[in-house]
Order: C-alpha cells, then sequence, then structure tokens
C-alpha cells in the first residue's frame, strides 16, 4: 500500500468541488456549460486496522457507521468478476443488500447522507472484490471536508471520489504517477482517472440517481470542462465532458446565501417562460451559451497568465451580462442581488452558480484586490447572515497526499480541516 500521510503508513486523499461558470439553465436545453474545480476540498483518510471491521467515519455530519467483517461476507460474493475499469450500478438483489447492511430506516432511504452510506458500501465491496477475492480488508475510513453539503458544490461527488480513488489505490487496481521522492503531491495517469472517475459516478448514481456526470468528472480531473447534453433522434440524453487544457488560477469570494431552492421548481419556470415567450427566452439561453463559448476561447488564449488585465476586464463583462441575463429569466433571487451590490460597492464583479433562486454566488477577485477589502466585504456579507468563503478556482483534481503535515508546515497546501490533522 503507498503511503499518503507519511506518518502512519495510511493514504490521505483530497478531491475539490465545484462551480458552474456559465451556462446554468441553457444546459438543459443542450447549450455549453462551463464548469470549474473550486479549491474548497474533501480529505479523506484510509487506515489498516486489525479488529476485522470496517468503519466509516463522517464527522461532519455526524455519522459513524461500522461493519464487521463477517457480515458482509454473504453479499462479498455477489461482487466477484467483471472490469474494474468499467464497473456498472449495482444488481436490485445487491441494492437490497446494501440497504440491509447499511441498516436504514424506510424513512432515511432518500436522505443523501444514508445513500452516501449505501454508495460507500457499494464502492467498497466492488473495487476489494476484485483484489482481494479470499478476505475483505479491515480498514477506517474518515472524512472531512470544507465543502458546505447541500449548496450545489459538488460536495458529493468529492465524496465519492475521495472513496474510489483511495480503495483503487490501497488495491493497487490504481497506481501514482513516478514523481520526484521530495513531491508532496501524488497524481494517476490519464487512464487510472477515468477509472476513478467511472467509479466515482455510480456512487454518484447511487445518491443522486441520475446525475449528469458533470461533478464527479470535475472533482477526479480538476481544472474545467465544457459540458454538453446530446440528446439522440430517440431521445436518449448522453453527457459530453471535454476538459480544457488551459485554465487560469483566479481567486473568488464564493458565498453561501442559505436560501433554500428547488433546481426542479427553477428548471420548470424557465421552460415554462420558453414555451410562452420563445422569440425572447431562446436568445436568451443562446446568448448564456455565447458567454460560456467566449469564456472557454479566453482561457486558451491567456492560459495560466493571471496577470493579464485586459482578460481579467473581460471576464467580469462576461460575469456581469450573465447574471442579467440569469435575473431576466427569473432564476436571480433578491439575497443573490445583495452579494452583487456589496462586491460592487468595491468594484468587483459577481454572479449565481447553479441554479439560482438562492444558493451560491461567486465574485471574482482581482490579483491587486487588498485583503483589507477582502476582509470588509466578508464582515457585511457574513452581518446578513451569509456564509463566505475566500478561495480559488480551476485548481487540481484528485491528489494523493503524500505528508499532509509537511505540507501545511511549509505552506504547500490550501486549508485542511483541523479535525483531519488531529486525526493523523
Amino acid at each position: 500500500m503507498e503511503s499518503g500521510s507519511g506518518d502512519n503508513g495510511g493514504i490521505v486523499i483530497s478531491a475539490p468541488g465545484k462551480v458552474i461558470l456559465h451556462g446554468e439553465h441553457a444546459v438543459v436545453y443542450g447549450k455549453v456549460a462551463l464548469a470549474v474545480s473550486l479549491n474548497l476540498r474533501t480529505y479523506l483518510e484510509l487506515k489498516d486496522t486489525e479488529n476485522n471491521e470496517v468503519r466509516l467515519d463522517l464527522p461532519d455530519i455526524e455519522l459513524h457507521r461500522v461493519w464487521k467483517l463477517e457480515d458482509m461476507s454473504v453479499i462479498f460474493e455477489s461482487f466477484t468478476g467483471g472490469d474494474i475499469t468499467q464497473p456498472g450500478p449495482p444488481t436490485s438483489e445487491q441494492l437490497a443488500h446494501l440497504k440491509e447492511l447499511a441498516g436504514i430506516k424506510k424513512e432515511e432511504d432518500s436522505e443523501v447522507k444514508y445513500l452516501a452510506v449505501i454508495a460507500f458500501l457499494y464502492i467498497y465491496l466492488g473495487i476489494c472484490s476484485h483484489k482481494r477475492k479470499s478476505k475483505l480488508p479491515s480498514l477506517c475510513l474518515r472524512v472531512n471536508s470544507n465543502l458546505p453539503t447541500g449548496a450545489g458544490l459538488g460536495s458529493s461527488a468529492a465524496f465519492s471520489v475521495c472513496l474510489a480513488s483511495s480503495l483503487l489505490t490501497y488495491c493497487g487496481a490504481v497506481k501514482t504517477l513516478d514523481v520526484e521522492k521530495e513531491s508532496h503531491f501524488g497524481r494517476w495517469s490519464q487512464e487510472n482517472l477515468e477509472t476513478i472517475n467511472n467509479w466515482a459516478y455510480e456512487a454518484e448514481r447511487i445518491i443522486h440517481g441520475t446525475p449528469s456526470g458533470i461533478d464527479n468528472s470535475i472533482s477526479t480531473y480538476g481544472g474545467a470542462i465544457n459540458f454538453r447534453r446530446i440528446t439522440d433522434k430517440d431521445g436518449k440524453v448522453t453527457p459530453k465532458i471535454v476538459p480544457l487544457e488551459r485554465v487560469p488560477l483566479l481567486r473568488i469570494l464564493l458565498v453561501n446565501t442559505k436560501v433554500p431552492r428547488s433546481t426542479k421548481v427553477l428548471v420548470a419556470n424557465v421552460r415554462k417562460k420558453l414555451e410562452k415567450y420563445p422569440d425572447i427566452i431562446g436568445p436568451i439561453l443562446d446568448s448564456i451559451e455565447g458567454i460560456a463559448n467566449t469564456c472557454e476561447k479566453l482561457f486558451a488564449d491567456s492560459g495560466d497568465n493571471n496577470d493579464n488585465t485586459a482578460a481579467i476586464e473581460e471576464l467580469e463583462e462576461l460575469i456581469d451580462i450573465n447574471q442579467h441575463h440569469l435575473a431576466s429569466i427569473g432564476v436571480s433571487h433578491p439575497a443573490l442581488q445583495q452579494v452583487c451590490q456589496i462586491s460592487a460597492k468595491y468594484g468587483l464583479h459577481c454572479k449565481l452558480t447553479g441554479a439560482g433562486g438562492g444558493g451560491c454566488a461567486v465574485t471574482l477577485l482581482r490579483k491587486d484586490t487588498s485583503q483589507g477589502s477582502i476582509d470588509e466585504i466578508q464582515k457585511e456579507l457574513k452581518s446578513i447572515g451569509f456564509d463566505c468563503w475566500e478561495t480559488s478556482i480551476g485548481g487540481p483534481g484528485v491528489t494523493l497526499h503524500r505528508n499532509i503535515h509537511r505540507e501545511l508546515s511549509e505552506g504547500a497546501s490550501a486549508a485542511i480541516p483541523k479535525a483531519l490533522l488531529e486525526g493523523l
């Protein structure tokens, strides 16, 4: 087993969340959306144990589960065989066993956090059945995250990617690339990342039913992706995901208004407007796609040059135009407008991200935005009940941490949850 912590022989892996930069709602109609990685991350620590148990600790949501290996023996046998690089969904019989093993009550079986337990059991049993046919490994997995749950920031996908990559690495099904010994980080080949992404997608299907695949792809590969839904002549929808080759690392202020919203209702309302005013709403959706395409070209031209003032100004213009478009189709919210107005007081540009109607907004920070200004904005936003984080977009995907304590001491890592470090 490859060490990911450098201290106790365990594996420590992290994966990022995501935001939709451009293309919200237009993507429903087969148009392009740009999604970017968010450098708020989920961290998973995997350790060997000797107590013939499997333990899953999710302290952020106060969920802790332990299973005896002997209780898993019956269902374990049903997972043997198949191609480990191309997993499929659990059979109905397997799913019934997984629910029973998870000990989930009927009134809990649609809650995301309990579905995450089923997803864990599926990935654990599915991956280990390929590499450990005689006996399941006794393990403890603990997950801590900087990502808020239920905010549309890809928290479940980051969890799924961490699970898949840690267990695939532990079992030797994927191996990190050869790197210098002093490197803090381990990463995987494109082929191995595809395997990780395939397993994470199956976990997301258990948790969300019919996910687009965009969240787990961003969490796996990092950077940014061009995403489009392709509908064939029979009405079957297939996601087309193309990673962008060049993405600048951009600082943002991420704001969670904590206003609850229903994505389903918001999508339905936009559809009603489109049906009622096709000649008005249709061109707006086309323009939103145009913004996404223009932003992608801007990324390609500027690459990782974060000092390109002209490019930053153009990004700001695109953010403003898109926010006005989204407001005009009815998916903004007074709370989101407040975030935009407060950002504008400091000469910064802001838009909603995701479904809208509440939820989150992103404010683009310039290189010369002073820390004093950022602190003042955060203070004002928090005073009206919003949560906010200063972070970045466009960073790396799933990552193995070779020595997380050295990362922290040498300033090589983003904010690592204190709860994780206390247990290492």
